[in-house]
Protein backbone atom coordinates (compact mmCIF):
# COMPACT_ATOMS: atom_id res chain seq x y z
CA UNK A 1 0.00 0.00 0.00
CA UNK A 2 1.12 3.43 -0.92
CA UNK A 3 1.46 5.95 1.58
CA UNK A 4 -1.15 8.64 1.46
CA UNK A 5 1.03 11.58 2.73
CA UNK A 6 -1.75 14.56 2.66
CA UNK A 7 -4.50 12.06 4.21
CA UNK A 8 -1.54 11.99 6.86
CA UNK A 9 -0.35 15.34 7.29
CA UNK A 10 -4.34 16.50 7.07
CA UNK A 11 -5.11 14.07 10.35
CA UNK A 12 -2.18 14.99 12.16
CA UNK A 13 -2.72 18.93 11.07
CA UNK A 14 -6.54 18.67 11.96
CA UNK A 15 -5.88 17.30 15.31
CA UNK A 16 -3.40 20.10 16.11
CA UNK A 17 -0.40 17.51 16.26
CA UNK A 18 2.61 19.54 17.57
CA UNK A 19 5.02 17.51 14.80
CA UNK A 20 7.98 18.06 12.86
CA UNK A 21 8.45 16.54 9.36
CA UNK A 22 11.96 14.82 8.69
CA UNK A 23 13.26 11.89 6.23
CA UNK A 24 11.84 12.02 2.83
CA UNK A 25 9.17 14.06 2.91
CA UNK A 26 11.34 16.66 4.14
CA UNK A 27 13.64 16.31 1.72
CA UNK A 28 11.21 16.03 -1.39
CA UNK A 29 9.83 19.84 0.37
CA UNK A 30 13.31 21.06 0.08
CA UNK A 31 13.31 19.52 -3.77
CA UNK A 32 14.41 16.00 -3.42
CA UNK A 33 13.65 13.72 -6.54
CA UNK A 34 13.98 10.73 -4.43
CA UNK A 35 10.37 8.65 -3.15
CA UNK A 36 9.67 7.71 0.37
CA UNK A 37 7.33 5.14 1.52
CA UNK A 38 6.45 6.55 4.99
CA UNK A 39 6.25 10.04 6.71
CA UNK A 40 8.45 10.13 9.58
CA UNK A 41 7.87 12.83 12.30
CA UNK A 42 9.51 14.46 15.45
CA UNK A 43 6.26 14.75 17.96
CA UNK A 44 6.12 16.72 20.82
CA UNK A 45 5.95 14.63 24.25
CA UNK A 46 3.46 16.23 26.31
CA UNK A 47 0.32 14.70 27.14
CA UNK A 48 -1.89 16.74 25.45
CA UNK A 49 -0.01 16.16 22.29
CA UNK A 50 0.31 12.40 22.83
CA UNK A 51 -3.75 12.62 22.93
CA UNK A 52 -3.75 14.45 19.83
CA UNK A 53 -1.99 12.24 18.07
CA UNK A 54 -3.87 9.03 19.61
CA UNK A 55 -7.33 10.75 18.16
CA UNK A 56 -5.67 11.93 14.75
CA UNK A 57 -4.33 8.19 13.81
CA UNK A 58 -6.86 5.78 15.99
CA UNK A 59 -9.18 5.81 13.77
CA UNK A 60 -7.05 4.43 10.89
CA UNK A 61 -6.28 1.39 12.47
CA UNK A 62 -2.46 2.14 13.75
CA UNK A 63 -0.53 -1.17 14.15
CA UNK A 64 3.04 -1.82 15.56
CA UNK A 65 5.20 -2.44 11.50
CA UNK A 66 6.78 -5.19 10.95
CA UNK A 67 5.60 -7.60 14.00
CA UNK A 68 3.43 -10.80 13.85
CA UNK A 69 -0.22 -10.05 13.59
CA UNK A 70 -2.55 -10.40 16.36
CA UNK A 71 0.16 -9.24 18.55
CA UNK A 72 -1.89 -6.84 21.37
CA UNK A 73 -1.25 -2.96 20.75
CA UNK A 74 -3.30 -0.22 21.63
CA UNK A 75 -2.47 3.56 20.54
CA UNK A 76 -2.95 5.62 23.21
CA UNK A 77 -1.11 8.35 25.30
CA UNK A 78 -0.08 5.86 27.77
CA UNK A 79 1.49 3.52 25.07
CA UNK A 80 3.09 6.88 23.59
CA UNK A 81 4.64 7.96 26.92
CA UNK A 82 6.37 4.69 27.80
CA UNK A 83 7.66 4.29 24.56
CA UNK A 84 9.97 6.97 22.54
CA UNK A 85 10.11 5.67 18.76
CA UNK A 86 6.92 4.01 16.93
CA UNK A 87 6.83 2.54 13.01
CA UNK A 88 3.17 2.34 12.58
CA UNK A 89 1.11 1.27 9.65
CA UNK A 90 -1.99 3.09 9.06
CA UNK A 91 -5.07 2.88 6.78
CA UNK A 92 -3.35 6.16 5.40
CA UNK A 93 -0.05 4.78 4.96
CA UNK A 94 3.29 3.95 7.23
CA UNK A 95 4.23 6.59 9.65
CA UNK A 96 6.84 6.60 11.71
CA UNK A 97 6.63 8.78 15.28
CA UNK A 98 10.24 9.67 16.95
CA UNK A 99 10.38 11.44 19.72
CA UNK A 100 13.97 11.39 19.64
CA UNK A 101 16.66 11.34 16.90
CA UNK A 102 20.17 10.48 16.17
CA UNK A 103 21.88 14.23 15.57
CA UNK A 104 18.98 16.46 16.32
CA UNK A 105 17.37 15.04 19.66
CA UNK A 106 13.07 15.85 20.32
CA UNK A 107 10.99 18.18 19.32
CA UNK A 108 12.17 21.19 21.77
CA UNK A 109 15.64 20.43 20.21
CA UNK A 110 14.65 20.91 16.85
CA UNK A 111 11.71 23.49 16.74
CA UNK A 112 13.73 26.25 16.24
CA UNK A 113 15.66 24.27 13.08
CA UNK A 114 12.73 24.24 11.24
CA UNK A 115 10.95 26.03 8.17
CA UNK A 116 7.35 25.97 7.57
CA UNK A 117 6.97 24.16 4.19
CA UNK A 118 4.32 22.63 1.87
CA UNK A 119 4.37 19.38 2.11
CA UNK A 120 1.72 17.32 0.37
CA UNK A 121 -0.86 20.36 0.03
CA UNK A 122 -0.43 21.33 3.85
CA UNK A 123 2.20 23.89 5.53
CA UNK A 124 4.12 21.87 8.20
CA UNK A 125 7.13 22.20 10.49
CA UNK A 126 10.05 20.77 8.58
CA UNK A 127 13.70 20.02 9.36
CA UNK A 128 15.60 23.22 7.72
CA UNK A 129 18.17 22.18 5.15
CA UNK A 130 21.05 22.07 7.23
CA UNK A 131 19.44 20.17 10.03
CA UNK A 132 17.95 17.69 7.79
CA UNK A 133 21.43 17.05 6.44
CA UNK A 134 22.63 16.65 9.59
CA UNK A 135 20.29 14.25 10.97
CA UNK A 136 20.80 12.16 7.97
CA UNK A 137 23.99 11.80 8.49
CA UNK A 138 23.88 11.38 11.97
CA UNK A 139 21.78 8.34 10.88
CA UNK A 140 24.48 7.09 8.59
CA UNK A 141 22.19 4.40 7.09
CA UNK A 142 23.12 3.75 2.80
CA UNK A 143 20.01 5.15 2.09
CA UNK A 144 20.36 8.16 4.45
CA UNK A 145 23.66 8.94 3.03
CA UNK A 146 22.64 8.72 -0.51
CA UNK A 147 20.15 11.35 0.42
CA UNK A 148 22.97 13.78 1.71
CA UNK A 149 24.80 13.98 -1.29
CA UNK A 150 21.41 15.01 -3.53
CA UNK A 151 20.52 17.35 -0.49
CA UNK A 152 24.17 19.12 -0.31
CA UNK A 153 23.79 19.02 -4.04
CA UNK A 154 20.37 21.21 -3.77
CA UNK A 155 22.40 23.38 -0.93
CA UNK A 156 24.96 24.48 -3.02
CA UNK A 157 22.03 25.15 -5.90
CA UNK A 158 20.54 27.68 -3.37
CA UNK A 159 24.01 29.40 -2.49
CA UNK A 160 24.99 30.00 -5.43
Amino acid sequence: MSADFAGLLGTLTSNSVKFIVIGGAAAIAHGSSRMTQDLDIVYERSLENLSRICDALGVYKPYLRGVPPGLPFRLDAETLRRGLNFTLTTDLGDVDLFGDIPGGGGYSHLIDKTLDLEIFGYICKGLDLETLIAVKKAAGRPKDLEAVAELELIREELES
